[in-house]
């Protein structure tokens, strides 16, 4: 999709207004996105497809992916959707993949860990 200067308008405190009313922060603008493959059936991850800047271009991005998907594939469960990365846009998918992965492991263990914790310090008991 291409937005001319046109369709931009610069609003206060940063937003970036598209002409349908759908407005963009700053950090929207300027923040990576991955575009992730995974199947609502079976809840496997087919893990990161690309690594795109800024919301606007991973929404096109991942239309792309969907319009371009087979209706077989659809019908096996597989979907795309977008999380919000500290990976730099243009990232190895199969690299971006692994440094989620490993991310998304440390945050669980965090986690627990804190959780575990808080049962010791004075939790309600049975």
């Amino acid at each position: 999709m291409l937005i001319t200067a046109y369709a931009l308008t610069l609003t206060v405190g940063c937003l970036i207004g598209l002409q349908e009313g759908e407005f963009l922060t700053n950090d929207e603008f300027k923040a990576s996105y991955v575009v992730i493959r995974h199947n609502v059936r079976t809840y496997e991850s087919a893990g990161v497809v690309e690594v795109v800047k800024g919301r606007t271009n991973a929404e096109s991005a991942l239309k792309k992916f969907e319009s371009d998907q087979s209706p077989a594939d659809r019908h096996e469960g597989w979907r795309f959707f977008l999380e919000k990365t500290t990976l730099k846009a243009g990232t190895d998918p199969a690299e971006a993949t692994e440094l989620r992965q490993a991310e998304l492991e440390s945050r669980e263990s965090k986690a627990t860990q804190e959780g575990e914790g808080s049962n010791n310090r004075g939790g309600i008991s049975r």
